[in-house]
């Protein structure tokens, strides 16, 4: 999902008053409060005010940010976000998951997952993690949980993801993941003025369940 809803999260005025909102919630259901999964290297939870530094340092590189919709220059800008994500997410559109190693306390990445239709029977995800934890295996351990989220908890079938043709590191995770390449997309995804191919990438529920052991055993 190289198309992040960056911009869309601008709109959100009462940052403070959206996350104190979610603080008050004990219902188990992941559209009042989404759950914390919990990974071999890293913990998956419910964005932060206080990851907004953090996400700031890791996300605006020019080697994470080359490839996904422009992120926020400040960490305002990041507030915002984190607060637009909490909305959609009691609004049941769309989940976003900070990614915590385990010896750290903030983000140093995301993974979204956003309903392609209603009840999400077919969701697009998508993610961002820091360059400095590239090749670490904390991609590969977040993702298994948030494709279990996706098909166990929310109910998806059908789950799409679509990166540039150019980037290669963000294909080769995705086919690690055991994504199927279904097709390209042609000049499907506007970045700094160009438009750029994208390779269109699926997961479907029956597939992930009868490969999940094998693949997790892999991994690990």
């Amino acid at each position: 999902m190289e198309k992040m809803p960056f911009r869309d999260a601008q709109e959100v005025i009462d940052v403070q008053a959206v996350i104190a909102s979610a603080k008050k919630v004990t219902s188990s259901d992941w559209r009042q409060a989404l759950p914390v999964l919990t990974g071999s290297m890293a913990t998956l939870r419910e964005l932060r005010l206080s990851d907004a530094p953090a996400l700031l340092a890791m996300l605006s590189t020019e080697e994470v940010s080359r490839f996904i919709s422009p992120p926020p220059t400040t960490v305002e800008g990041f507030e915002r976000f984190i607060a637009w994500t909490h909305r959609e997410r009691a609004a049941g559109n769309y989940v976003c998951f900070a990614v915590v190693p385990h010896n750290m306390d903030t983000a140093i990445g995301i993974f979204q997952v956003r309903q392609l239709e209603p009840g999400f029977g077919t969701a697009e995800w998508g993610f961002a993690i820091g360059s400095s934890f590239w090749g670490t295996g904390i991609f590969l351990d977040a993702a298994a949980l948030v494709v279990d989220f996706a098909f166990d908890v929310v109910g998806t079938r059908r789950l799409e993801a679509r990166a540039a043709t150019a980037n290669g590191r963000g294909n080769g995770a995705l086919r690690k993941v055991g994504a199927v390449q279904e097709g390209v997309l042609r000049k499907s995804f506007l970045r700094d003025g160009e438009y750029l191919d994208q390779i269109l990438w699926t997961i479907l529920d029956e597939d992930w369940h009868r490969s999940r052991s094998q693949w997790r055993t892999t991994i690990h």
